[in-house]
């Protein structure tokens, strides 16, 4: 593939102060059309970057909706909607990384998708599965137990993406991801190499759940790999066996941040919730000082608050080095019936 400029990308030099970045105070009132819902299918989660024209292209999980929330594990399928506004509306345009064969290691499936542009090309990172193909009212383990992480890579945001055959992380018997391995971010580091942290599930619990449910960090001097992976877990909580999951992590120049799904008010003590962590090299984490990101309340742009079941998959739209769109998956209700992906606007406010 030949290098392309990677637009609108700060070199993130623009460094915020180390330990007075307060998400939970920058996030603003959402407005209507910054919700991307469509009534044939589930939306769970996005992931946007801009394409050389300046146009916005979100990267998003989608799976019908007749088959139910937990085919999200079955049929999940990375596709791919456009927009002006980082804040939508967005339209719909075709599916990314479409099912491609039980035979391939992601040929069934493919979820939960984090784009970014690094060094002149676009490149996206996902988990993909492969297995029987039934969607269940419960997970469908056989799906679950095979996921991996993949990355595929493209000239443009439009495509064509290029996959690969074998995954990019898959799991190491005797390592924290024995089980399998999902859930993929990645960011440039200082140093100009590159670091991932994933969620990795053991085979030390009862299955075919398995666990415990960690993080861990891996490193690479490529985008693409290879990767190494450090013993370390990350963002864990003593005697919890599933305490987070969902991370998102940018480094702003010196210092590297993460959005996490708190499961269960492990770190902000409210239950259900998005935390943040830093760190100083991506590897080792702790609880930022602000630490509270968001509950599950929302203020609408016409002044209405809402309670969710889930704001769950955040992701960041950074520009000039700075924060100002958290994309989120949300659903309304214990059922799961529906579910569709929201971009939060965010104010350049810091803590002093």
């Amino acid at each position: 593939l030949a290098a392309v400029p990677c637009p609108h990308i700060s070199d993130q030099e623009t460094a915020m102060r180390h330990s007075d970045l307060d998400l939970g105070a920058m996030l603003r009132p959402v407005p209507a059309q910054a919700r991307f819902s469509d009534p044939d299918y589930y939306i769970w989660g996005g992931s946007m970057v801009r394409g050389a024209d300046g146009v916005c292209h979100l990267m998003y999980s989608r799976w019908p909706r007749h088959l139910g929330h937990y085919a999200w594990v079955t049929h999940s399928e990375i596709a791919h909607a456009v927009a002006e506004d980082p804040l939508g509306p967005y339209t719909h345009r075709d599916v990314a990384l479409p099912a491609r064969g039980a035979r391939f290691w992601d040929g069934c499936c493919t979820h939960n998708p984090t784009v970014h542009c690094f060094e002149g090309r676009y490149v996206l990172y996902y988990m993909g599965n492969t297995g029987d193909g039934v969607a269940m009212t419960t997970l469908n383990w056989t799906h679950r137990n095979n996921q991996r992480i993949g990355v595929a890579v493209a000239e443009s945001p439009d495509g064509p993406w290029q996959r690969t055959d074998e995954p990019l992380i898959a799991p190491t018997p005797g390592f924290h991801d024995a089980l399998c391995c999902s859930n993929p971010s990645v960011t440039r580091r200082p140093d100009g190499g590159y670091v991932m942290v994933y969620k990795a599930v053991g085979d030390h619990g009862a299955m075919p759940f398995g666990g415990p449910v960690v993080h861990v960090a891996a490193t690479s001097e490529t985008p693409t790999g290879p990767f190494m992976k450090h013993p370390a877990t990350v963002f864990a909580k003593e005697g919890v066996h599933f305490p987070a999951e969902d991370p998102f992590i940018w480094c702003d120049g010196g210092h590297t941040w993460a959005v996490v799904k708190d499961n269960a008010g492990h770190f902000c003590d409210i239950g259900k919730s998005l935390a943040l962590f830093e760190s100083a090299n991506g590897l080792e984490w702790k609880l930022a000082r602000n630490p509270l990101v968001s509950g599950l309340r929302i203020m609408w742009a016409d002044g209405q608050t809402q309670d969710l079941n889930s704001l769950e998959r955040p992701q960041l739209w950074i520009e000039e080095g700075l924060p100002t769109v958290l994309f989120c998956a949300v659903d309304e209700e214990p059922r799961r019936r529906h579910s569709y992906n929201l971009a939060i606007p965010l104010s350049d406010r810091r803590q002093e």
